[in-house]
């Protein structure tokens, strides 16, 4: 969702009159490291080499964060601030800050309600795998086969079986839920309409997406408020898509402001997802409407979907399980890979993890690198102002679901053809790529479970001896995790073996 002009949220205007992602993006991650370390800081701001050479900057600001919990706390909020200084909202006569624009929402939107007409009764939660749906002890045994082939954290099918023996969790009449880019591919929209959920929809302003979200809701059991302009009585009745629909990347202060009409506490998600320095952009549109929302109700909660292709802290247990599968390679593996070392330098299939990183509180933990050079240092900085959201908004008191989803068959991914291939290939190095379908169900519940669950690492008042430890709880990772080898170094194999098996299906 968003918007092809340079309006709204926008990268700001350098003298010569360019806007520079790369130079933002490397003064944003500086003013993040600056809290941890003065020389890495420097070593971002120096960087020639950016587009290539940014996951050592990322990987950094995990390696550092690390040693002190207060120290990660104060990075992030660091990181937030400079992105909120530096990035510009355009009103396309001129230029203001982020904050202003908030405080200017401009003429209002209108709300339309709908009302789902489906069965009242709420849904049982099930799991669609390959086209067949899992329940009961079939999703279970499921649950057990991921957590064993390090599919899954033990914290997710710990979370999973929780959702399995409290049905009545999944009536949500209880709830609003936000849904910031509703239509979102990856998101919960679906199920939340059949399990009684009040849930208000935010997209762009595009019929087609706004009768596929009617056509959800109407089908189920719970309530839509939908954002529209230019209601009449006789458009409520009729074709109200054309007039439904605003953008994150242009309208967030309207968005903002249309939010504060309804009655809290609310559960706003943060979903929607564009391409490029748009990511970016967009993701800034939704942390002001996050941010405003979390102002206006200390008992907002927040949400965000994670990505696994990112840098994160992982749990003692997952490093050692990746430490123990490059140990244990082949005999035949090594020696290939020893080859390919002679002949092309140290390029492939390094180690996933290559120690414990132990702090000062006498925590151990390992750091995985699972960026994906493919997807560019702009999406790599969209997630990680999402994670620095998510530890503020928990240290301030509002419960936060941030959970890793595993890597997903959707339409923005696979139209990249590297990416594309390296999923086909994935599963050679004991990687899992889900479907969405699959996704969205295993990610709805743990959100539902997220709410619900009062020893959930969501809730602010669950100890944590780390912030990072939120992202740690309930990863659904796909194997990214726990694999061998550092993803990228053995991206190029998974995706000549998936294209000869594209090949061959085709």
């Amino acid at each position: 969702m968003g918007s092809e002009t340079q309006t709204g949220v926008v990268f700001p205007t350098a003298p010569d009159g360019s806007r520079s992602t790369t130079r933002v993006g490397a003064q944003i991650l500086a003013s993040a490291l600056a809290e941890l370390d003065a020389a890495d800081a420097q070593s971002a701001l120096r960087e020639t080499r950016w587009r290539r050479a940014y996951p050592r900057h990322f990987r950094k600001l995990i390696e550092g964060g690390l040693a002190s919990p207060e120290a990660a706390l104060a990075s992030a909020r660091a990181g937030l601030a400079t992105a909120r200084q530096t990035m510009c909202w355009d009103t396309g006569h001129g230029q203001t800050s982020l904050q202003e624009a908030l405080a200017n929402p401009g003429e209002p939107l209108q709300t339309l309600s709908l009302s789902g007409q489906g069965d009242a009764t709420v849904a049982p939660w099930t799991v669609p795998l390959q086209g067949e749906p899992l329940a009961g002890p079939r999703l279970l045994a499921k649950i057990a086969d991921w957590q064993a082939r390090g599919i899954i954290d033990p914290s997710a099918a710990q979370a999973f079986e929780r959702c399995i023996a409290n049905p009545e969790w999944f009536d949500l009449s209880d709830r609003t839920l936000v849904l910031l880019g509703a239509g979102s591919e990856a998101g919960p929209l679906r199920w939340l309409t059949r399990w009684r959920a009040h849930v208000i929809a935010v997209d762009i302003q595009r019929p087609a997406v706004w009768q596929r979200i009617a056509g959800l809701a109407l089908a189920g059991n719970g309530t839509l408020q939908v954002p529209v302009r230019g209601l009449g009585p006789a458009v409520a009745e009729g074709d109200w898509f054309g007039r439904a629909g605003a953008d994150l990347l242009t309208e967030a202060p309207k968005i903002a402001a249309w939010l504060r009409s309804f009655a809290g506490p609310l559960d706003v998600a943060a979903l929607a997802y564009l391409d490029g320095e748009r990511h970016v952009r967009v993701a800034m549109g939704m942390d002001m409407i996050v941010q405003a929302a979390c102002q206006a109700d200390a008992r907002t909660s927040v949400a965000f979907l994670a990505t696994p292709t990112d840098v994160f802290a992982v749990t003692r247990q997952t490093a050692q399980t990746a430490m123990d599968a490059y140990r244990a390679r082949p005999v035949a593996s090594r020696s290939f890979q020893g080859s390919l070392h002679l002949a092309l330098g140290d390029r492939f299939f390094h180690p996933n993890v290559e120690q414990l990183i132990h702090n000062g509180s006498g925590q151990a933990y390992g750091v995985v690198d699972s960026l994906v050079i493919e997807q560019g240092p702009n999406y790599a900085l969209a997630k990680r102002l999402q994670q620095w959201r998510a530890m503020c908004a928990r240290a301030d008191g509002h419960r936060v679901s941030l959970n890793v989803a595993p890597s997903t068959t959707t339409a923005s991914v696979i139209k990249n053809p590297a990416l594309a291939a390296g999923f086909a290939g994935a599963s050679s190095f004991g990687i899992e790529v889900f479907e969405p379908e699959t996704t969205n169900a295993l990610m709805a519940a743990l959100w539902v479970h997220d709410l619900r669950f009062d020893g959930s690492a969501a809730n602010p008042g669950t100890p944590l001896a780390h912030p990072f430890e939120l992202f740690m709880d309930n990863a659904c990772h796909g194997g990214l995790w726990t694999s061998a080898y550092l993803p990228r170094s053995a991206l190029p194999f998974a995706a000549a073996l998936g294209w000869v098996r594209q090949r061959v299906k085709g």
